[in-house]
């Protein structure tokens, strides 16, 4: 089934469109399955779960962080994982990835999380904020901003999504236009498996896909 599901929607996808595999929960066994089939990036929202499925899988793949990060994780091991960080939020969290990267000599990617519904229960920079924080860590030596990533609701009408992002894609359009240093406003992760036809619509070039390739939960 997991290989049937990662054929379809590859098929479907546009040649610009990166999949990232969702594979919260996810057995290292399953993870493979998806390789396989294959996917190129997996998303890792636990770092002891992304540890499991690394040791199964191996460098062959690109490993992101979609999960909010603690700083308590944030570990030179950790770093050294992953290939790319989608949900920067935070100076505190900024500061301590790019201690941890300084530390082994490497320069992370990393998207900025917006919460493009300004709903206070969700984690993500508010639209109005994007700009300054950004700003801020495009001195950070061994962070590399490529872009940024959003949520938009879980469920409901997929249609729903498309203010947040119509949103998100107007901020990194904007961004993109003012040339900072140690910028590159490459990538655009937004829509999962409930909305990610309309995210692609809205612009988007990574979508984060879970559920439909491996079944739900």
């Amino acid at each position: 089934m997991i290989e049937e599901n990662v054929k379809k929607i590859l098929a479907e996808l546009p040649c610009e469109v990166q999949l990232v595999a969702a594979a919260k929960t996810r057995t290292p066994e399953e993870v493979l399955e998806v390789v396989e089939a294959g996917v190129k990036i997996i998303g890792e929202n636990y770092v002891q779960e992304a540890r499991r499925a690394c040791e199964v899988v191996g460098k062959r793949v690109d490993w992101h962080f979609i999960g909010t990060l603690q700083k308590h994780n944030v570990r030179a091991r950790m770093v050294a994982m992953f290939d790319m960080i989608e949900t920067v939020d935070s100076l505190e969290i900024a500061r301590e990835i790019n201690k941890r990267c300084a530390q082994i000599g490497k320069v992370m990617p990393v998207l900025i999380e917006v919460n493009s519904g300004r709903e206070p229960q969700k984690s993500g920079v508010f639209p109005d904020d994007v700009e300054p924080f950004i700003r801020e860590l495009s001195a950070f030596e061994n962070i590399q901003v490529k872009g940024l990533m959003t949520m938009g609701p879980r469920f409901g009408n997929p249609e729903d999504s498309r203010p947040y992002f119509v949103v998100t894609r107007k901020i990194f359009e904007r961004i993109k236009e003012l040339n900072l240093p140690n910028v590159e406003m490459k990538y655009l992760s937004m829509g999962m498996t409930n909305s990610y036809r309309i995210a692609i619509e809205e612009g988007a070039n990574i979508v984060r896909i879970g559920s439909k390739i491996f079944g739900e939960r």
